[in-house]
Formats: structure tokens, sequence, C-alpha cells
């Protein structure tokens, strides 16, 4: 039996990774560490939880004596850290929650797998670690600079630099993917397109940033969950493999697409004053991933946003109780 540790694994891409993992992998047993902050959500994974090769543990992976505990009892092979605060917005407004989970908390789960010996150690990251690309550059490639523009991705940044340290002074089996914007379901309404989806569904105004002429590449977390499982069996230690799509659109491009599928009005654009540090345009060179591991992605954009909004219009009792900061029953340890 493989036993993979999955942080973050209430969330959004955590979720679909889990449930991804438990269907692929049938001798594969996951532990769900989580500490169920606004953006962890036990409902995400109720399909799965009484599964009896996946447990849930609910905790904080900064918390030092509860990951080691963890890594003792278990013994895991592998380790998926997906655990971040990763809202740019409330990055802006407060970065010390950021520095503890995404940076601390991280260092946290590095020395436990150098400690109890895993085979290898998956960190999950972003392309904003990259910063920001003019209209006419060429895509983000691994050999990239790093100049994150945000509290968020330098954040994310420092844990990406800390990985590459326990690399390189430890020998520790790390590997690091950055991918694009995920869109797909159980994403938490606060989003860019589950806003989208459900503010049209109310037909209430659409904000966007500035003018709408962000750039962004967007992938659908299927595609990236696969990608994931490659990198975690197969990625070579101390490599990083971005993971893109090749599907930039701009905020407005993508605004009035979901509008057309929903058959409703343009007027219901609002532009609002854009943020501060707003990045211009993010975009992926994929073909790193794509050679090694002839890994594409598989999803159409327009079919995935149509198949999106269907899913949010027959889920309004899981967004419902997300937007109304409605708490589901906790099953599961506090260790």
């Amino acid at each position: 039996m493989v036993k993979l540790l999955v942080t973050g694994g209430a969330g959004f891409i955590g979720s679909n990774f889990i449930r991804h993992i438990l269907k692929e992998h049938h001798d594969w047993y996951i532990v769900n560490l989580d500490k169920l902050t606004y953006a962890g959500n036990l409902e995400n994974l109720k399909d799965v939880e009484d599964n009896p090769r996946y447990r849930f543990v609910r905790g904080d992976i900064a918390d030092r004596e509860l990951v080691d505990h963890l890594f003792r009892e278990e013994k895991f092979d592998f380790v998926t850290n997906l655990a971040a605060e990763s809202h740019v917005d409330r990055s802006i407004l407060d970065p010390a929650p950021f520095i503890e989970t995404n940076i601390k908390g991280t260092q946290v789960l590095l020395e436990a797998a150098r400690q109890h010996g895993v085979r290898k150690f998956l960190q999950v990251s972003t392309d904003e670690v990259y910063g920001s690309l003019g209209p006419d550059d060429p895509p983000f490639t691994e050999e990239s600079p790093i100049r994150p523009n945000s509290p968020y991705s330098a954040s994310k940044a420092a844990a990406d630099l800390m990985c590459r340290a326990y690399f390189v002074t430890y020998g520790l089996p790390v590997v690091i993917t950055r991918c694009s914007n995920n869109y797909g379901p159980y994403q938490h309404p606060e989003k860019f397109i589950p806003t989208i989806i459900l503010n049209a569904l109310a037909d209430k105004p659409i904000p966007v940033y500035g003018d709408g002429q962000n750039v962004r590449d967007w992938i659908h977390v299927e595609d990236h969950c696969r990608a994931l499982d490659l990198v975690l069996q197969k990625g070579q230690a101390g490599e990083v493999y971005n993971i893109g799509a090749n599907n930039e659109h701009t905020n407005l491009d993508i605004v009035k697409t979901i509008l057309r599928l929903m058959n409703k009005p343009e007027s219901l654009i609002a532009f609002v004053k854009d943020r501060p540090g707003h990045d211009w345009r993010y975009a992926i060179n994929p073909a790193h991933i794509e050679t090694t591991f002839s890994w594409r992605p598989q999803r159409d954009f327009t079919t995935g946003l149509y198949d999106l909004i269907i899913w949010y219009t027959a889920n309004r009792i899981w967004w419902e109780r997300v937007k109304s900061g409605g708490a589901p029953g906790v099953r599961g340890e506090v260790v």
C-alpha cells in the first residue's frame, strides 16, 4: 500500500486531486491534513469520506508536533503540499497568514519529510511567482526568474526556494510544479470564474478590475490533477515543471463568454478600481512536462466553462453554504 499525505486536501485543487488519486490508484492510501480555514470544506469530499483508503485529519501544517506525529504514525511514501493561503486580495489586506502557512508551514513539512525519509515531496506552486508579462513577452519557462509582485506570490516564491534549499542541502527528493489559473468544480465562490457564474445566476453586477484586459492562462483542474499525479510518480528530484494549457484569455473575454453561455446581458459587467500590484499577464510554456511525460490538457475551455455553469447551477446548496460561512460537520481526528 502506497501512503500519500495531501495537505490542504479539503480545498479546491486538493479535493479534486484526492478524488483523482483514489480513482486512479487502487493501492494508494491518502491522509488529508487540512486546517479547514475559509477555503477548506469537507463537503468537497463528501463522496469519499467513508472510503477505507482515505483519512481526514484536521490540523495546521505549521504545527511541528502534529506534523511529526503524523509522519511517525503513517510512514508516508509521498507528500503533496497543496495547503496554502491563496487569495491575492486577502494577502494585500493582511500578509501575515500567508507567511505563517505558505512559508513556515512548508518548512515544517520539508523537515518532517527529511527526518522520516519520504520518497518524493511535491510542492504545488503557482505561475504567479514569476511576476508579470508584457503583451508580447514569451510565456514563462522553468528558467524564468522569480519576481513575485503580491504578498501571496512572494510567500509562494519563498516556499519554492525553501524546497530548493532542502533538495540542494539535504538531498530531499523535492519536485515543484507551477500551474496557471485553475477552474472547475468545488472552487471557492469568491474566485474569479465562480463569481461571474454566481452573480450572473442572480442577475447581479459582475465586478471586473480595471479595463478587464489582464490576461491569464486557464487550465481545468482535472488536467492539472493528472499532471500532478505524473510529476509525483515520475518527476526528477530538484526539477520544476510548469503546467499550462496554452489557453490565454483576457478577463473581459471570459466574462463575456460566460454571459453568452448563460444567455445573460453584458450590461451586468461592472468595471471597478484596479487592485494594487495587479499583474498584467501570466502565460506558461508547458513544453517540459509535455515532452517529458507526453502530457497534454484534455478539456476544451468553452466546453469546460459550460459544464461548470451546469455544475454550479446544480450545486446551489453547496455554494450557498460556503458563501454564508456555514461550517460542515467535521468528520475526522483533531490530532
